[in-house]
């Protein structure tokens, strides 16, 4: 069975010098339609309740992340890495509740909902983007 190693060697391979023409030439814009096209499939097998094709239709997604995260990776800009501790660190933020160390304050009486921490974090982001 492939692992998720094979899966960024494989996809570096793809966009390398004697890859995939086809691969190798792909743009962010260039992908866009297929990323929807793939999230559509996803959303209907679900509809449709196949498991089987579900788990096709989910790797067609997965391919889409890591084609435009290897594109970024080329620029220097971030890597699949990048997105993995990015997505961690905001599912155990913003599940304080689960992953404790309770970074956002109770808000009255009841925990802070994901939208509330969501709107902090944008509220955060957008000072200190102004500090800048």
């Amino acid at each position: 069975m492939y692992t998720f190693e094979d899966l960024k060697n494989i996809m570096e391979t793809l966009r390398s010098e004697n890859g995939c023409p086809w691969d190798r030439v792909q743009t962010h814009e260039s992908m866009k339609k297929y990323l929807v096209e793939e999230c559509a499939e996803v959303l209907e097998a679900i509809d449709h309740q196949d498991t089987e094709n579900l788990c096709e239709e989910l790797g067609d997604v997965l391919y889409q992340i890591m084609i435009h995260t290897e594109i970024e990776k080329e620029k220097g800009n971030f890597t699949i890495e990048d997105v993995i501790d990015g997505i961690c660190q905001k599912m155990v933020r913003r599940h304080p509740g689960v992953f404790g160390g309770q970074d956002f304050p109770e808000n009255g009486d009841h925990k802070m909902t994901w939208e509330e921490i969501k709107k902090q974090e944008r509220e955060e982001k957008k000072k200190a983007a102004e500090k800048l």
